[in-house]
């Protein structure tokens, strides 16, 4: 039985294209004026000392490192709060979520992204304000998202038998990782972003089809 889920964001709440398309080219396009402009700030304490070409280095790999994803998540903050951002979700996203919370299951977000840009997005959605529905965030402060050892602390955070734990994610290694902490797992196989789907992961092709496989409310 399924009493929290966990869900990872880029390919299975939201298309990977809306995060390249219009988040990280926002973001490196104003990178340069946000560092030379920003006053120090307890949020960003001891961020932004990379440099702008190492900055731009790790944005172009995709890395997830904290620095970068903290400077990200506070440009990002600027662009939802002067209206040139709004958040893309797959449609049956927030239906689901709002079935799941009503019925008294623990949601929970577990991100690459800093956990202020995962409060970004879901506060900013087509539907409204999507943040009370969650009862924590999870960042890359919690460790890797491809280390079990990640997992495990949500699980403890969480409390209760991790089994009864579903993550959902569109990336194999991080469904690895968190199996291998004994999470209970489903891949997102998202038609519009193409994933190569697991061979040894329960596999959904939304949240309707997720709610199927693991006895959760559905429509």
């Amino acid at each position: 039985m399924i009493l929290s889920i966990v869900t990872d964001i880029e390919g299975t709440t939201t298309p990977v294209s809306f995060v390249h398309r219009v988040l990280f080219p926002y973001a490196r396009a104003r990178l340069e004026a946000f560092i030379a402009t920003t006053p120090p700030s307890p949020a960003l304490a001891g961020i932004a000392e990379p440099k702008l070409e190492t900055l731009l280095g790790w944005m172009d790999r995709d890395e997830k490192i904290t620095a970068l994803k903290t400077i990200q998540g506070e440009i990002w903050a600027r662009g939802y709060a002067d209206g040139d951002l709004k958040a893309e979700l797959y449609p049956d996203v927030t239906p689901a979520l709002r079935r799941w919370a009503r019925a008294g299951v623990r949601l929970f977000v577990y991100s690459s992204g800093s956990v202020a840009a995962q409060k970004l997005l879901f506060s900013h959605t087509p539907d409204g304000d999507l943040t009370p529905l969650f009862q924590a965030y999870f960042d890359t402060t919690i460790g890797p998202k491809r280390d079990a050892t990640s997992y495990a602390a949500i699980a403890r955070a969480l409390g209760g038998t991790a089994c009864e734990t579903l993550f959902l994610s569109d990336v194999e290694a991080e469904l690895d990782a968190a199996a291998a902490s004994g999470l209970s797992t489903c891949q997102l196989l998202r038609a519009q972003d193409g994933t190569l789907p697991s061979s040894h992961h329960q596999t959904a092709t939304d949240f309707n089809e997720v709610a199927l496989k693991f006895g959760l409310p559905r429509a």
